[in-house]
């Protein structure tokens, strides 16, 4: 079970790391609707998921965060890929590409 936890874990901090690499700076209602609208509405990230992600990466170094003004001219707290965090996404990315390969030989053997 804790594996589990882990690789939902894994997964939600892959998502947003490659959201912050390809897209820069987001507020998190930005980056949880990109994540949506990349899937196809099949991935949703909420917002009790998605701000405890981000504390524990901005812990970690991931991420870092700044206060600006939004579009709609409210206080936002934007998050931004660190240097730290763009190793991270390339080790994370790795193993879930190998993880889905492996799943992917076991649903549709050759």
């Amino acid at each position: 079970m804790g594996q589990h936890k882990d690789t939902l874990h894994g997964t939600l901090e892959l998502l947003v790391l490659r959201t912050l690499a390809d897209t820069g700076a987001m507020h998190g209602t930005d980056i949880s609707d990109h994540i949506a609208s990349t899937s196809g509405e099949i991935l949703r990230v909420e917002e009790g998921s998605l701000y405890p992600a981000l504390h524990r990466m901005e812990e970690a170094g991931l991420v870092k965060s700044q206060w600006k003004a939004s579009d709609n001219n409210r206080r936002a707290r934007y998050y931004k890929i660190t240097a730290s965090g763009r190793r991270r996404l390339a080790q994370v990315e790795r193993r879930w590409t190998a993880h889905v390969d492996a799943v992917m030989r076991v649903v549709r053997p050759a």
